[in-house]
């Protein structure tokens, strides 16, 4: 039964993310606010809010290693399953597109989370810091794209039919259906998972950490390894890469800060003996196709794909 009520919780977050994400955008697009803003903000943290929640809501029930868990585990997956995967299925040309500025803001965003964690606690401090950082991304983000739009380049994000969940015709009841959906899916989901998984934990005798690492990080990248498989399908190496690295973004300068700041959360040891540094070494993982300009092939999807067995299986045996 408790797998069960996992599975539903897992479920019903991320239905209700998607309908967050479907009615928050088209509100503001209907009273103006521009297509450039919403993608910058509205789809980077509706997309991110089941994370988010369980993230809350673990910090606040007292078990904060399936919120750091569900992050670390959820960068690590999204390098090593969610591009090893479509990458078995299709060759990612990877070398036609340029993603190196996005690739060292990533690195360096693990970076400070690393040195944050060796801190023992991700309190308000450690939330402003990331959150700060946060900001200067966006903040730059939103630069380099007036840059485009003032030099007459195209600016993708401009027309609204290219914002994730837009729909310009969308009614105004199927807006607030949307974000009604949302608002009360989302915690509802984000309970039943965290209590969950937390009973896992204890009936097989595994930390929270260890849940938080394997279940509910992998449960959390379902979205962004759907996202990524049809991205390969499409030969669209450039959404499939670049989804990689804004998500572990996100994920570590976003939802471990706003977190920090509900309820400060005490680093497990095991993260600063070897999780973290796992992380790290999937995101430094990524140079040969960001960097040196190498293709995603199926051999290297084998690689990812083995390597992320190989990490759960030292995991579950620790």
């Amino acid at each position: 039964m408790v797998w069960a009520l996992a599975a539903l919780g897992l479920v019903i977050l991320l239905l209700a993310g998607d309908a967050l994400v479907k009615g928050a955008v088209n509100l503001a697009l209907r009273v103006g606010v521009p297509a450039l803003i919403v993608s910058l903000t509205i789809v980077a943290f509706g997309t991110s809010a089941p994370e988010l929640l369980i993230s809350i809501n673990a910090a606040l029930d007292g078990a904060p290693g399936i919120a750091l868990g569900n992050v670390v585990g959820s960068n690590t997956a999204n390098v090593l399953l969610v591009l090893g995967i479509p990458s078995l299925l299709a060759v990612m040309h990877t070398s036609e597109h340029d993603t190196r500025k996005s690739y060292w803001v990533m690195l360096a965003s693990t970076v400070l989370f690393i040195g944050l964690a060796f801190r023992g606690v991700f309190d308000w401090i450690a939330g402003l810091v990331l959150l700060a950082g946060l900001g200067l991304i966006l903040a730059d983000n939103f630069r380099d794209s007036l840059r485009h739009r003032r030099a007459g380049q195209a600016v993708p994000e401009d027309d609204p039919e290219e914002v994730e969940g837009a729909d310009p015709e969308m009614a105004w009841w199927k807006i607030a259906v949307y974000i009604v959906l949302g608002l009360v899916g989302l915690p509802i989901g984000a309970d039943l998972l965290v209590d969950s998984a937390t009973e896992i934990a204890q009936r097989f005798g595994v930390s929270d950490t260890v849940i938080g690492l394997t279940l509910v990080a992998v449960g959390t990248s379902l979205p962004e390894l759907a996202t990524t498989v049809a991205a390969a399908l499409r030969r669209q190496a450039d959404v499939a890469l670049g989804n990689v690295i804004g998500s572990n973004m996100f994920n570590l300068l976003a939802i471990i800060g706003v977190a920090s700041l509900i309820a400060p959360m005490e680093v497990d040891p095991s993260f600063l003996r070897f999780d973290l540094w796992v992380m790290l070494a999937a995101s430094l993982l990524l140079i040969p196709f960001v960097l040196l300009r190498r293709n995603l092939t199926r051999v290297w999807g084998v690689i990812l794909t083995a390597l992320y067995a190989a990490y759960v299986a030292v995991v579950l045996t620790m």
